[in-house]
């Protein structure tokens, strides 16, 4: 899977705005520490800045329920 990365300042700025209706950024970090949002999220959306961000692979946080 592929997501979109951004850093902790573009994430802030992002977090909660509405890119859709009744759709809003909720920006998140995976096991590598990135900041990211979704390829959806940056293709629905209309701010140029974001549609230049970098695409990585997503690395999921792992929980251990043990």
């Amino acid at each position: 899977m592929i997501v979109v990365k951004l850093t902790q300042a573009q994430a802030d700025s992002l977090r909660g705005v509405e890119f859709i209706p009744d759709n809003f950024f909720n920006p998140i970090v995976d096991a590598d520490g990135n900041w990211f949002i979704s390829i959806e999220e940056r293709d629905q959306c209309d701010i140029e800045w974001v549609k230049e961000c970098e695409e990585i692979p997503y690395n999921p946080v792992q929980v251990n329920l043990f």
